[in-house]
């Protein structure tokens, strides 16, 4: 059933939002996406003037071009495996100019209030002081900008930044010759860490980890790993998992063989880390690793095992909140980083108003959000129903204990998808589950 088309506001103009309007615009739905920043690209905007993007100088993606592309808008041929943030900002560049996309969206213009309206839709004020109302609301404002701390007992004497501040071994701090401990085991860590231990830096480098991390290799027999492994929907991902537990040896990904902590959770029960480097500067005495910090006393560290030791700096590399600095945080908020969602898109008892790309989609980010607009677009145009409000809340169960049921208990996991399977889902049953719904309205 098609009905009249909402006046639609996108907040962002990131992955999400961009990926959002291309969509809302194939299918005639007049929309206006508001940016805080002069340009596109959210987090791969390197020196975004937003001061929002946590990308470093030497940045590259960790998911290869082969899994990362939109399907209907291919990355080059000639970028490599694992392309550099500029070549992701160029391939977002040409995304927007290929679907005339930058005609929709209002720069420098972020979303100051966004405010339910009593008979539905919001009441939106923007940067430039204006007040207007739109019938749908989708939400693109991202989840890798509000950094999140870690907090030990004590004070530290020295300089304390987080990865999101970190550009290179010279901005913000001049990272020469100091004795540094990066705190966190991600990627990102990963990649910090492995920078500033280059011996032409003469740093002391030491990377402390709560939960410790399974290392894998971004190549497996000379091909990116996330190519040849896919999870399968029509399997038990429970099964899938323990069989590719199975391979933990021949990759070489147990921390312990590189003096890391045993991690407190079996592969894929947590974020592995992808690096090539780590191990080797681990192994190399390049990197001291350490467990977590007990408590800070001025200039020293003090670890969970009973050592400690002095540092000019430290580096929090701790990951991020999700944050909704336009709503009220009585009506919506996302609390140690939970927030219910159906389908990851749409919050029981509100049908005006949509969130896009907020989950960690494994191992893709971009088709995840392109499947998410396609049923943001249904929705929008009145294909697409959906369920009762109870239906959804049990859904969100299933989903959550489905995706994420097995992880640690941790903020970075709660909002934790397989994107084989959540695509597969929404293609072949939610999409025409809805469309029937909404033909019997």
């Amino acid at each position: 059933m098609q009905r009249a088309q909402p006046r639609t506001a996108v907040i962002g103009a990131g992955i999400s939002g961009l990926t959002a309007g291309k969509m809302l615009k194939d299918y005639g739905v007049p929309y206006t996406t508001f940016e805080i920043s002069d340009r596109i690209g959210g987090n791969w905007a390197f020196g975004n003037p937003n001061g929002l993007s946590s990308a470093y100088r030497s940045l590259h993606i960790d998911t290869s071009k082969h899994r990362l592309s939109f399907k209907d808008f291919p990355m080059p041929r000639d970028y490599p495996a694992f392309p550099h943030h500029s070549q992701i900002k160029a391939y977002l560049d040409s995304y927007a100019d290929a679907f005339g996309l930058l005609e929709h969206i209002e720069f420098t213009n972020a979303v100051v209030s966004a405010r339910r309206r009593p008979g539905g839709g919001w009441l939106i004020e923007d940067q430039a002081g204006n007040s207007r109302e739109f019938d749908l609301l989708v939400v693109g404002n991202g989840h890798h900008w509000d950094a999140r701390w870690a907090e030990f007992p004590g004070t530290f004497a020295g300089e304390s930044i987080h990865s999101h501040h970190y550009i290179d071994p010279q901005t913000p701090l001049a990272l020469t010759g100091k004795r540094i401990l990066v705190v966190g085991i991600g990627n990102s860590a990963a990649d910090i860490t492995v920078e500033l231990s280059s011996k032409t830096l003469q740093n002391k480098v030491t990377l402390s980890t709560r939960s410790s991390a399974w290392i894998v290799p971004k190549f497996l027999a000379g091909v990116p790993g996330d190519k040849i492994f896919k999870t399968s929907p029509h399997l038990p991902l429970s099964w899938q998992r323990k069989m590719a537990q199975l391979l933990v040896p021949l990759v070489g990904a147990d921390p312990t063989k590189y003096g890391l902590p045993a991690p407190n959770h079996r592969l894929f029960e947590a974020h592995p880390t992808q690096s090539v480097e780590l191990p080797l500067r681990l192994s190399s005495g390049d990197v001291i690793p350490k467990p977590n910090v007990s408590r800070l006393d001025g200039a020293t560290v003090h670890f969970e095992d009973g050592t400690f030791d002095e540092f000019d700096v430290i580096v929090y590399a701790t990951g991020y909140n999700i944050t909704f600095p336009f709503f009220d945080p009585e009506v919506i908020s996302a609390p140690g980083n939970q927030i219910r969602l159906y389908k990851r898109m749409f919050k029981p008892g509100f049908d005006d108003v949509v969130f896009m790309g907020f989950a960690q989609a494994v191992p893709t980010l971009f088709p995840f959000v392109e499947c998410q607009a396609r049923l943001l677009a249904a929705y929008a145009v009145g294909r697409y129903t959906l369920p009762p409000t109870d239906e959804m809340e049990r859904v969100i169960d299933a989903d959550q204990q489905l995706h994420a049921g097995h992880c640690t208990d941790r903020p970075r996991h709660t909002q934790q998808v397989d994107y084989f399977v959540y695509e597969h889902d929404l293609r072949t049953r939610e999409l025409p589950a809805g469309m029937k719904r909404a033909a019997r309205v």
